[in-house]
């Protein structure tokens, strides 16, 4: 896979974004054009995985305490049609968002982001992603690394990042926001990774 193209900055990049082809994922990030492949299938895989270990329990309230939206690609506008990301799964408290968008635009800031880093996408991810997560607000971003077998936990302390936790293995967490469920690692980095 390739590096994201970055394109000029103009005054019509979110029709841009909306004309790619279905195959690309288009995010507009501090007056830029990004545009990087879908996901492949076992980034995809991973991602699934970890937001279905998450549904139940926090979006169903099934074994878990429930009052979360747990949602895959949710198109966020922190400034809309102007600064838009796609987080692999995006996290809102019901309190904060009682209720889902009708369209595909979200403009409730995400109380918790993860992001499966990829070759195509880890330095975004890092780079341009993080500080605009920390600007508008995001409690917490996740940053799964399948090629390193690690997860990068994040909680927001101010303007900053404060890492929680770097967790590497098989073994089963409990991490923040989400430490009432124990995730299995293992169930990650099945099928060769992302």
């Amino acid at each position: 896979m390739t590096d994201p193209v970055r394109t000029p900055t103009n005054t019509n990049l979110y029709a841009r974004l909306e004309a790619l082809p279905t195959n690309q994922v288009g995010e507009i990030i501090s007056g830029q054009l990004h545009v990087h492949p879908r996901p492949a299938g076992p980034h995809a895989l991973v991602a699934s995985r970890l937001g279905a270990d998450l549904e139940g329990p926090y979006g169903r309230g099934r074994g878990g305490p429930g009052g979360w939206w747990i949602l895959d690609e949710p198109e966020v506008h922190f400034r809309r049609d102007q600064e838009v990301v796609v987080p692999d799964i995006g996290g809102w408290r019901v309190t904060r968002m009682p209720r889902i968008p009708r369209g595909h635009h979200f403009e409730v800031v995400p109380d918790w982001v993860c992001e499966v880093l990829s070759p195509s996408t880890a330095q975004g991810d890092r780079d341009d992603k993080m500080p605009l997560y920390a600007r508008y607000g995001v409690a917490y971003v996740w940053l799964v690394d399948v090629r390193h077998r690690q997860l990068e936990v994040y909680r927001l302390d101010g303007k900053d990042w404060l890492r929680v936790g770097v967790f590497r293995g098989t073994g089963g967490v409990r991490v923040e926001p989400f430490a009432e469920v124990e995730i299995m690692l293992s169930d990650l980095w099945a099928n060769g990774g992302a």
